[in-house]
């Protein structure tokens, strides 16, 4: 199973990804890592790369039989799509999660205080998370709003929504 995480910075997105890969100890891919270790070998360029890191490295690892969670804010259909076509490639079930948070003081706050947890990453300022380039959605997937809920009830409601969607799909 290929689950692929989207929202932008500050939501709660990592959290929740990464609470999810030890559940299932299943392969954490986090863009912002990929992207970070790239930029401390001299190889970053501004664009796609560490998605495309991304893809290769979860399509790799759904051959080994393992479950893939994919933290990247993925803000556009085309990266979306990109995600879709990693499983679809290999015919394996795939769930969109969308991280949300719905109350902009809130999020707002989130973000101004977050920690980095990369050393040397450098986290965005709040204008840059709110003027980002976020396509609204174009089908279904998963929505679970983190707004005025603690991290435990976030990962309860995620994991009701997963065990949901995995019955359909059996």
């Amino acid at each position: 199973m290929l689950y692929i995480f989207s929202g932008l910075p500050g939501t709660g997105k990592s959290t929740l990804s990464s609470a999810l890969a030890r559940k299932l100890q299943a392969t954490y891919l986090r863009v912002d890592v990929v992207e970070q270790a790239m930029q401390a070998a001299g190889t970053w360029v501004d664009g796609p790369a560490g998605y495309i890191v991304c893809y290769a490295v979860a399509s790799q690892n759904i051959r080994l039989g393992l479950d893939v969670i994919a933290d990247t804010v993925n803000p556009i259909q085309e990266t979306r799509q990109a995600w879709r076509n990693v499983a679809e490639s290999l015919e394996t079930p795939f769930l969109e999660i969308e991280v949300i948070c719905s109350d902009e003081r809130e999020h707002r706050h989130r973000v101004e205080t977050l920690a980095a947890d990369i050393p040397g990453f450098v986290l965005p300022t709040w204008e840059k998370v709110r003027n980002r380039q976020y396509d609204v959605w174009d089908r279904d997937h998963i929505i679970i709003d983190t707004a005025h809920q603690s991290v435990a009830e976030s990962l309860m409601t995620l994991y009701e929504h997963l065990d949901r969607e995995r019955s359909k799909l059996s």
